[in-house]
């Protein structure tokens, strides 16, 4: 794996910005907790420095690898995540998310160790005050980000190796970057059991109302749902669920478009959410993801597929475009159907006036548009989790567990409130059904989609089955369930590291 941040140095800036160190580089001024975690400020600082690798993870690509390789969406783009023309020797958006991850993991670790130890938190008498406030939510915090991490690189790779060691010498380092893959399971269960160690000590509030909506309990009760029912862990899901529920309340209280449009940022509902600022001449934390999400093309200003249309504006960049398939438009999602969330996923006009190329299928609809936005810096926050999604989880685990009256009383929270008849129970298998179709009609274009099929073991056959792109199925094999590792990386490993279910089909 690509270790080259994993030595930090403070060359005169801030933690946040953490620089690389070279292995031939004089290592004496490398910084560690005893001269640098002083200050819960500092500590803080450091912390902070973990959440920029999820910036060059959630792109556009992001979308095209984790949306439009599904059964409910496409993109006809010529960045080729979106036909799986992915190889160990080519991995695509691949090597950013390997990459990315592990630099977060790196820095998480070296955080969770540094606030550990901190002289921040020392009592009077010199010993660690593993009770003070601020050290339980930076830790928390911490530990949260590292498992999401985890979370993605087993969603995206499944089994990669694992470690929670901070590197502090080059003996270490050497360790590390030889470890083969780990089973996915076993490292689900480590973060999960990391997460319980903190979680129920940290404040047990939502995440809108922590500081500057960063990450706490609320997170890290979702992660260790997700994990568990990768695992097929459904007592464990549900136990972290109902910690979710207790801090959110009353679904009913949410507002679906208050909540679900990305230009509405750090909504109440937000369990999580990819943070992006812009201004114009001024600093830039922005992505592109809904560069793929407009009508397409533009023409003549503000002019999108023959429709003017006036919050778009006239410097947008629009690219060859997400488009939900026909299972979505014509059968789970209608335009004529009673849910309104149809208005919000997908276009099928503007103000009146129908697009020119909508004559089967839709444009993404607004929950993806970002206002007025100048060429490709959009500037919406990305949802990642919502408590919606908790909703549907509870339901999805009661199902499992046999509970299916349970299971209906969490499904139809969602579709209620969508505005469609509540579900009536017939048999369990169609239970199962409806509540990965509702996930489909809540959660379409929130980078979920590809992870549910691989998790449901319906991946590979989902895309023969119901994909519009031609291309996506002349490619698709089921070793791309997940992302191969890259060859530089495996080469890197010593050869510890493989690609054995791509070598299968000759790639």
């Amino acid at each position: 794996m690509k270790l080259k941040h994993i030595l930090y140095t403070l060359s005169g800036l801030a933690m946040i910005s953490l620089s690389a160190c070279s292995l031939d580089e004089d290592l004496s001024a490398l910084s560690t907790p005893d001269n640098f975690f002083r200050k819960t400020a500092e500590c803080e600082s450091v912390v902070n420095s973990c959440y920029i690798p999820l910036k060059s993870i959630y792109t556009y690509t992001y979308m095209l690898a984790t949306e439009c390789v599904s059964d409910i969406a496409y993109c006809p783009s010529g960045t080729l995540d979106a036909r799986l023309d992915v190889s160990p020797v080519t991995p695509r958006h691949g090597s950013t998310v390997w990459t990315q991850c592990y630099l977060g993991v790196q820095r998480c670790n070296f955080a969770i160790q540094g606030i550990e130890k901190s002289k921040a938190f020392m009592t009077e008498e010199g010993e660690i005050d593993e009770t003070n406030a601020d050290r339980i939510r930076l830790l928390c915090e911490a530990k949260t980000l590292r498992a999401f991490y985890y979370y993605t690189l087993t969603c995206f790779f499944g089994n990669v190796p694992f470690y929670f060691d901070d590197v502090t010498d080059l003996e270490t380092l050497d360790r590390i970057s030889q470890l083969p893959r780990m089973s996915a399971v076993e490292t689900r269960k480590a973060c999960i059991a990391d997460l319980q160690s903190i979680a129920p000590l940290a404040p047990q509030i939502r995440t809108v109302d922590n500081k500057e909506n960063r990450l706490g309990a609320a997170c890290a009760y979702m992660l260790i749902a997700k994990m568990a029912m990768w695992n097929q862990d459904w007592n464990t899901a549900l136990t972290a669920l109902k910690s979710l529920e207790d801090i959110y309340g009353d679904f009913s209280q949410y507002d679906y478009a208050e909540n679900v449009m990305f230009r509405n940022k750090n909504t109440p509902e937000s369990i999580m959410e990819i943070q992006h600022t812009y201004t114009q001449g001024g600093v830039t934390y922005t992505s592109n993801a809904a560069c793929i999400c407009m009508p397409y093309p533009r023409t003549n200003g503000n002019m999108y597929d023959g429709v003017v249309v006036e919050e778009l504006g006239n410097n947008a960049t629009a690219w060859a475009a997400m488009r939900p398939n026909v299972l979505f438009c014509q059968g789970l999602q209608t335009k004529m159907g009673k849910d309104i969330r149809k208005n919000y996923n997908m276009a099928w006009s503007y103000n009146g006036h129908d697009f020119k190329s909508v004559n089967t299928r839709p444009w993404c609809g607004p929950k993806f548009w970002c206002p007025n936005m100048y060429t490709s810096n959009d500037g919406n926050n990305y949802k990642v989790f919502r408590y919606a999604d908790v909703m549907l989880m509870m339901a999805e685990c009661y199902n499992e567990l046999g509970r299916n009256e349970e299971s209906v009383e969490y499904l139809n929270k969602t579709r209620v409130r969508a505005g469609l008849d509540p579900y009536i129970f017939r048999t369990a298998a169609r239970l199962q059904d409806e509540i990965r179709n509702e996930r489909a009609r809540e959660l379409f274009g929130e980078f979920q989609r590809k992870f549910d099929l691989v998790r449901w073991g319906i991946f590979y056959q989902s895309i023969l089955d119901y994909s519009d792109y031609q291309a996506l199925k002349d490619n698709v094999k089921p070793c791309h369930e997940y992302y191969p590792i890259p060859d530089l990386e495996v080469v890197k490993s010593k050869y510890n590291l493989d690609n054995k279910e791509y070598a299968k089909y000759g790639l």
